[in-house]
């Protein structure tokens, strides 16, 4: 027994130094194995090509952990289908606010009947002609009544005013009441008021030739029954003509 012992030491004696030198010997390099399935990339415990981001978390003053912001804002499939289907709003076409140049004073010839300072006034090509010496007349475009509205007739001027006061009738107040639009019993003259600069009134009627603050509706038939013109052009008709002068409305 004794021996056995004894030749079991002496074994592990001699195996001492060779064992202590084994750190000291140059290993073989470490060859990585480019298949990413390999059996020791498996024991990751993860899928190969899978890149795990970890977040840091933050955590505030009162110790409390505070999700971070993301970087990019996340735009939900609604709004998405909602910016395709909005067409942007059309621009809305506003009324053109300029007179055709046909309906500017001119001087063209005349031959008919009437003599000078005969104011003749054409409602259906909405034209006024004051007749000249000559074979001439002075043409001005004007806004005639509107359908309904329409009248013919000879009458002279009773009454010339500047910058007249408007009084509408009692018929013309109830009939727009009834649009749902409130007339004024009356408007003191000035650039607001819808005679314009100068009225011309025509014989016993409620009718006149007067301006308007709406020149754009010259040529057309916008009015109830007076017969309207530029400011520009009811101010050198009236320059002239005088109370009496022959006014013919066909």
């Amino acid at each position: 027994m004794k021996s056995l012992l004894f030749l079991v030491s002496v074994a592990a004696l001699a195996a001492t130094p060779a064992a202590a030198n084994d750190r000291y010997i140059e290993r073989p390099p470490v060859v990585v194995s480019p298949d990413l399935s390999a059996p020791w990339v498996m024991q990751l415990g993860r899928k190969p090509g899978k890149v795990v981001r970890r977040q840091l978390r933050r955590q505030n003053s009162f110790g409390v952990e505070v999700q971070p912001a993301p970087r990019y804002r996340e735009i939900g499939p609604d709004r998405i289908r909602t910016a395709a289907v909005r067409a942007p709003a059309k621009p809305k076409i506003q009324p053109s606010r300029e007179m055709n140049p046909i309906y500017l004073p001119q001087t063209v010839a005349y031959d008919g009947p009437h003599a000078p300072g005969t104011i003749i006034i054409d409602t259906r090509e909405n034209f006024l002609f004051l007749v000249l010496e000559g074979g001439e007349a002075r043409r001005y475009g004007v806004g005639t009544g509107k359908p309904g509205f329409e009248w013919a007739g000879t009458h002279k001027i009773t009454q010339k005013r500047e910058w007249p006061d408007w009084r509408p009738p009692a018929e013309m107040i109830a009939r727009e009441r009834a649009k749902g639009r409130h007339l004024p019993v009356h408007m003191a003259g000035g650039p607001e008021n819808p005679l314009g600069a100068r009225a011309l009134y025509l014989g016993s009627t409620l009718y006149r030739i007067h301006g308007t603050n709406q020149p754009w509706t010259i040529g057309g038939a916008v009015s109830s029954g007076c017969i309207r013109m530029r400011n520009e052009d009811v101010i050198e008709l009236y320059e002239r003509v005088d109370v009496g002068t022959k006014v013919v409305v066909m």
